[in-house]
């Protein structure tokens, strides 16, 4: 989600790791920090589409999916991305409507299998979420953590340790896009 007023702490992070990242932006957020957008981009981190709003995507019309959709790709392209622009739905929902547009548009929807915050008793501390990942991280996983709002500071202090876990375990980290590449 995001870009917000922590993207500069997680570029930082991700820089230190040498490490690139998808982020999968929030239009009107992006709307509202477009410097922070072109940032992730000029560091070398792939942009995706989160929709405009981040209202689930059930029951709308196609004009709604739409619109959500392409006003998004706008500003991605606006912050400098010049790739293909995958797309993850809010709350992981597709029905009707927008796998349709989707198809049509031959839009690449990009869910995820590991996801710490789901649990409260797993987000409530960095080392929780750490070991979380590394117990369930398996070839090709998508981990997914909110950390461009408050709610994600464990997950912003959990993001050293889950790298440096994995890539003890022999994992290394690819874009979005890299990963659908294999």
């Amino acid at each position: 989600d995001g870009p917000t007023d922590r993207t500069d702490e997680v570029l930082s992070i991700l820089e230190d790791l040498n490490l690139k990242a998808t982020f999968y932006a929030i239009g009107t957020d992006l709307g509202k920090n477009m410097i922070e957008g072109k940032k992730i981009v000029a560091a070398g981190h792939e942009l995706g589409n989160h929709t405009y709003s981040h209202k689930r995507m059930v029951l709308k019309s196609f004009n709604v999916v739409q619109h959500e959709i392409e006003k998004t790709d706008a500003l991605i392209k606006e912050a400098g991305y010049q790739g293909e622009i995958t797309f993850r739905p809010p709350y992981g929902k597709k029905l009707f409507l927008l796998p349709y547009y989707l198809k049509q548009h031959n839009r690449k929807t990009i869910m995820w299998d590991v996801e710490p915050e789901s649990y409260p008793e797993v987000a409530n501390s960095s080392e929780n979420i750490t070991k979380y990942v590394l117990e369930n991280a398996k070839p090709g996983s998508i981990i997914l953590l909110h950390v461009m709002y408050d709610s994600g500071k464990e997950s912003v202090k959990s993001i050293e340790g889950i790298v440096t876990g994995l890539r003890q375990q022999g994992y290394t980290f690819k874009t979005v896009s890299e990963l659908l590449e294999n």
